[in-house]
């Protein structure tokens, strides 16, 4: 019958998303471990990675490197020295969607359609005080001083810059502690903001999954392979 081939169209489609998710998990980036030299004074960074059910962030601690490092948080307005500062967070995602939905009550049609399509990019910098460790939706790691300056790289290099500065996205913002920033890259549902931080973890040194476009396959594979 005419109907059953969209059918079967549609089942195939299916099958190799969900294949393809399943696949991305269990298969970890890179194959095989890469072995980490040891410093002499066996210095280690603690990082986060938090996930609610569709994203993940990263998460690095506040201190004097990090400051200088990122020193437009600051000049945003982002309260980076509070005293009850600790951790600086970081997300990439489509632009429409990311600022558009600082909740799901808030969510409209064009910025789902941009998200489940082509968008352009962001970053989201925010400010978070202590993070309750253990907790379902944070893991955390310890790395050596040569995989926090990776990590640091690449997210530093996720921001696009004009003339040597960060574009910061005028009233931009869910609150006082948070900002948006234009991003290098666009975002699609393939390419989207949990594949970024996995690249980012790997840059780490941590070990992911080949593919992972949601937060529960990363974290599976996180725990499978670190």
């Amino acid at each position: 019958m005419p109907w059953r081939r969209p059918l079967r169209w549609l089942a195939a489609v299916v099958f190799t998303a969900a294949f393809a998710v399943v696949a991305g998990t269990f298969v970890p980036r890179p194959l095989w471990p890469v072995a980490k030299a040891e410093t002499a004074t066996g210095e280690r960074h603690r990082i986060l990675v938090l996930a609610n059910p569709i994203h993940t962030d990263i998460a690095i601690p506040i201190d004097a490197e990090t400051l200088a490092r990122f020193p437009f948080l600051a000049e945003s307005g982002m309260p980076v020295t509070h005293p009850d500062a600790r951790w600086l967070v970081f997300g990439w995602g489509g632009r429409a969607f990311y600022i558009e939905t600082p909740a799901w009550s808030e969510l409209k049609p064009l910025p789902l359609f941009k998200g489940l399509t082509l968008d352009r990019s962001v970053i989201h910098a925010d400010v978070a005080g202590d993070v309750i460790e253990p907790a379902d939706h944070v893991a955390g790691f310890e790395i050596g001083p040569d995989e926090y300056e990776r990590l640091l790289s690449f997210i530093g290099a996720s921001f696009i810059r004009t003339d040597g500065q960060v574009q910061l996205i005028p009233d931009a913002a869910y609150g006082p502690n948070d900002r948006f920033f234009e991003a290098n890259g666009w975002f699609s549902a393939v390419v989207g903001c949990n594949t970024w931080t996995a690249k980012a973890l790997r840059e780490a040194g941590l070990r992911t999954g080949w593919w992972n476009p949601l937060p529960v396959s990363l974290s599976t594979s996180l725990a499978l392979y670190n």
